[in-house]
């Protein structure tokens, strides 16, 4: 079998697991479900965190272009911003396990973990929320290291937030949304609209 199409199958085999066992998933069940030894996953993937990097990679990269697609929305920008958060809480409520496994793979640590194997693809999701920041809001004369700081601040916001919502459930994922938009509507909603090209 090709290296890639093996490889593949042997993220299937984790996926599984995963989803069964969420951060107390071993290299050792995962290998067993993908009927190998340790030393051959090992051979594919360098090691645990190249497997937590892959799995990563593979659940994250529909999340991303969702997020963007979400920002492009012809909507208000209060729904647009509502849109955006739901975009993220609604993945890792579909997956929960899969996102313990990847923001906590150590289920012995206490307290949240701020990134995990899923550091990457927050950066990418903050960098995302930058680009929308600058180029729809105006902020003033600082308008780009102002858009960066908020891009880096909401991500940690609805990331922790998230953290907190998807283990205590407190109330709906709609609530949520509402919530985490509450705290950001102060300025957003103050802010004037970047004049859009073309625009006079």
């Amino acid at each position: 079998m090709p290296t890639a199409d093996r490889r593949s199958e042997l993220l299937d085999a984790a996926d599984r697991v995963v989803r069964r066992d969420g951060p107390r998933a071993s290299m050792n069940t995962i290998a067993a479900e993908a009927g190998i030894t340790k030393p051959i996953l090992y051979r594919h993937f360098g090691d645990k965190n190249g497997l937590y990097r892959a799995l990563a990679e593979r659940h994250t990269a529909g999340l991303i272009e969702a997020v963007r697609g979400a920002l492009a929305l012809p909507l208000e920008r209060r729904d647009r911003v509502e849109a955006v958060i739901d975009t993220y809480l609604a993945a890792i409520e579909a997956r929960p396990q899969v996102y313990r496994f990847l923001v906590h793979p150590d289920p012995a640590a206490d307290g949240l973990s701020p990134a995990g194997p899923l550091a990457p693809a927050l950066r990418m999701i903050a960098e995302e929320l930058t680009r929308a920041v600058r180029d729809q809001v105006d902020l003033g004369p600082d308008s780009g290291v102002l858009a960066a700081a908020w891009g880096q601040s909401i991500m940690g916001m609805v990331l922790a937030g998230g953290d907190w919502w998807l283990e205590e459930r407190p109330f709906s994922r709609e609530r949520m949304v509402q919530t985490l938009a509450d705290l950001l509507w102060g300025r957003l909603a103050a802010a004037g609209e970047r004049p859009t090209a073309g625009s006079h």
